[in-house]
């Protein structure tokens, strides 16, 4: 969160506007009951080591793709959506592959986060609940993008 807020504040000095400011606080509640969940539910559950190691190997590797996008938008990487005119799109380290793998690594740290302890309904709630805000959040950021594109039609990729 220090980074997201370093980058919106770099990214607002920049002439930066944010997007879907209505679905953030959706976002935010998401992910601090994903976290609650977790520890509510894993209190009665068992660890059950073959689901619980390879569940913390796929958490530690969307973590792992959480900073290469990080690491690829730089100061651009924000928990809001705000797009700095002027600025092309990032086809660099993940985005080569996928055009929103930040979202790719949010779905699976939902999914594999409860598991490590068996929270299975924490990540079922998590996963339902995450389909919904991602659909609006993911609409949200292509018509952010799209706009920033067509408002100066000679923007490239960053390679």
């Amino acid at each position: 969160l220090a980074t997201a807020r370093r980058n919106a504040a770099w990214s607002l000095a920049r002439g930066g506007r944010e997007y879907g400011r209505g679905h953030y606080p959706a976002v935010v509640g998401l992910h601090v009951a994903l976290l609650a969940g977790c520890a509510a539910e894993a209190v009665h559950r068992p660890f059950l080591p073959a689901l619980g190691w390879p569940a913390l190997a796929v958490a530690v590797a969307a973590q792992g793709l959480r900073w290469w996008c990080v690491l690829s938008l730089g100061p651009r990487w924000n928990t809001r959506v705000i797009v700095v005119p002027g600025l092309p799109l990032v086809a660099a380290g993940p985005y080569r592959l996928l055009r929103h793998p930040n979202y790719a690594a949010v779905v699976l740290e939902g999914l594999a986060l409860p598991l490590v302890h068996t929270a299975w309904v924490t990540a079922l709630g998590f996963t339902l609940l995450n389909a919904l805000v991602l659909r609006v959040r993911i609409r949200c950021e292509n018509s952010a993008l799209t706009y920033a594109r067509t408002a100066d039609p000679l923007l490239g990729l960053v390679r």
